[in-house]
């Protein structure tokens, strides 16, 4: 097969790459077909220099051609050959069954013959079909680990299942080191298995068509998603134009009427200042006058001109601010201002609301809690504390993962978030969705749960469980009660030191559980959380000893 290739090669074309036609000889040796080198001295005509494209040989003399007989009758073979060769997808490739009986270049394998052990293509096939003795043997399809059905020790086929060692074993292997044992022809077994399998296989199609339903539902959830995602940004993009064109016409409003304040203001002024600059010229001219005259040394004159001298007219006298800063347009400003201050309030209020309602779609709300701890740990939560929020009787400490009560009171920076009456602290993380972690607590008691961000920090309605805000379980050595809105219920459960927590925001569940070699429910709270939640902790002090609790790393 190697020197078929390197025949196809050799008659093709260097030009073309083609197998030649018509091919001739040049006088370095090389062949072309007769068009191809034609057409490259063509090309050369104007240096008046021709060239083998192969070796670069010069001629000075354009070659005369001459048809090579002997190579075209080989061209002519070569095509024969390849026309009865088969396809080049019959050949076998890396991840193919070869034909045990090719030689040279193998073809694929069709069927694998468990009788005479080997693989073969379909033209080796054929005595399988044609020769009496061989229909009886038993084909199947190729595969590479046919050889598995082979015995590595006899080299026989592997017809009979051992029950006692569960393996597929010979003849020779049955009377041999496996004799004695319980065994059955392998056809015997796969019938036996088979039937076992039969209700795993209806279980599997069953499982297929729940999960190809979950599919469609999923698909079609996610068209709902899509289509209400673009009605809510198509819906949310016309409102904030309306805004915006309305807070526009309000600016242009108060704007226009600032303008003509002004113009009006500023005609009344320059009315004023026109009449008060005739006022000052008729002045100027009668002190002008009696300036002269009462540098006249005549007397007579002085006393016969005096009573003709115009005395200026009284006007009405004309208000002017004196004294004081202009502030004309100020207090404008301050109302606008005041409004947007109110618009801001308005917004910072309204906005977390509204993005609550965008992070509160859930296709998946249906979903049932978890049942084992292992089904918990898949919505493991890493949670910190934060220090802002932090009361100054409490220290933080395991990156923030811990919190102990202090009887000394902490110097932390001032901050609206930090508890100042108990002893209590909020996590950094907002949680919404589905959450689970665990706490370990020491001390006299401590008080677990969730409380939502806003919950007062100040006064006795700060405190967990005191208040419609938050959810929290009271742990001691001898008792548990969960508190809400003031409430307390008192809970049965095994004294415990470590607490897990789950949370489904969006189902509204709110699950304590006490954590040893077993998972005991304590309390579970099902309401509606209309906000996102904080994990919280308050420690304490009692008979001279602080309490601490700390989230459990369980990643």
């Amino acid at each position: 097969m190697e020197d078929s290739a390197f025949s196809r090669e050799t008659l093709c074309c260097s030009v073309c790459l083609d197998p030649m036609k018509d091919p001739v000889t040049i006088p370095c040796g090389h062949n072309y077909c007769k068009r191809c080198i034609n057409n490259h001295w063509d090309e050369e005509e104007r240096k008046k220099l021709y060239s083998c494209p192969k070796c670069r040989q010069t001629f000075p003399l354009r070659p005369h051609l001459v048809k090579n007989t002997m190579l075209a009758e080989l061209v002519e073979e070569m095509k024969k050959i390849m026309k009865d060769a088969p396809p080049e997808h019959c050949y076998a490739g890396a991840e193919d069954v070869a034909c045990d009986f090719c030689t040279g270049r193998k073809l694929k394998a069709v069927k694998s013959c468990l009788q005479c052990l080997v693989s073969l293509c379909e033209q080796h096939l054929q005595p399988h079909y044609n020769t009496p003795a061989l229909k009886k043997h038993q084909l199947v399809n190729p595969s590479k680990s046919f050889q598995e059905s082979i015995c590595s020790h006899h080299s026989e086929a592997k017809r009979i299942f051992c029950r006692t060692d569960q393996q597929c074993i010979c003849y020779l292997c049955s009377l041999d080191e496996h004799r004695g044992h319980d065994t059955v022809s392998a056809a015997a077994e796969r019938a036996e298995k088979q039937k076992q399998l039969e209700p795993n296989h209806q279980r599997i199609k069953q499982k297929i068509q729940d999960k190809e339903k979950d599919v469609k539902l999923l698909l079609k959830e996610i068209q709902a998603i899509n289509l209400a995602a673009d009605k809510a940004v198509g819906d949310n993009e016309k409102i904030f134009s309306e805004l915006i064109h309305l807070m526009e016409n309000k600016s242009s409003d108060i704007k226009q009427q600032i303008r003509n304040q002004q113009k009006t203001e500023v005609s009344r002024a320059k009315e004023i200042l026109q009449q008060l600059e005739q006022e000052i010229t008729e002045l100027k001219r009668s002190e002008t006058e009696l300036q002269q005259l009462s540098q006249t040394e005549d007397h007579t004159q002085f006393l016969n001109v005096l009573p003709f001298l115009s005395e200026p007219s009284d006007s009405a006298e004309v208000f002017v601010p004196k004294h004081r800063t202009p502030q004309y347009f100020e207090d404008v400003t301050k109302t606008v201002s005041g409004v947007k201050d109110k618009l801001q309030s308005i917004l910072r209020d309204e906005w977390q609301r509204a993005l609550f309602t965008v992070t509160n779609v859930d296709v998946l709300l249906s979903q049932s809690e978890p049942k084992t701890r292992d089904e918990f740990l898949q919505f493991a939560q890493q949670i910190t504390l934060d220090p802002n929020t932090v009361n100054m009787k409490l220290v933080l400490s395991e990156g923030d993962r811990k919190a102990t009560y202090q009887s000394k009171k902490q110097t932390y920076p001032k901050h609206p978030e930090r508890f100042m009456n108990r002893s209590q602290v909020l996590s950094r993380e907002a949680l919404t969705g589905r959450h689970y972690w665990e706490v370990e607590w020491s001390g006299f008691g401590a008080y677990i749960g969730v409380a939502y961000k806003n919950i007062s920090r100040v006064g006795w309605n700060s405190e967990f469980g005191s208040n419609d805000e938050s959810w929290v379980l009271w742990c001691t050595d001898y008792s548990y009660e969960c508190i809400h809105e003031g409430f307390c219920t008192s809970l049965s459960g095994p004294p415990c030191s470590r607490i897990g927590v789950y949370l489904d925001h969006k189902a509204g569940i709110l699950s304590f559980y006490t954590i040893s070699d077993t998972m005991t429910l304590l309390r579970r709270v099902q309401t509606t959380f209309s906000q996102p939640l904080c994990a919280g902790f308050r420690a304490y002090y009692f008979l001279g000893f602080g309490s601490s609790v700390e989230f459990i790393d369980l990643k």
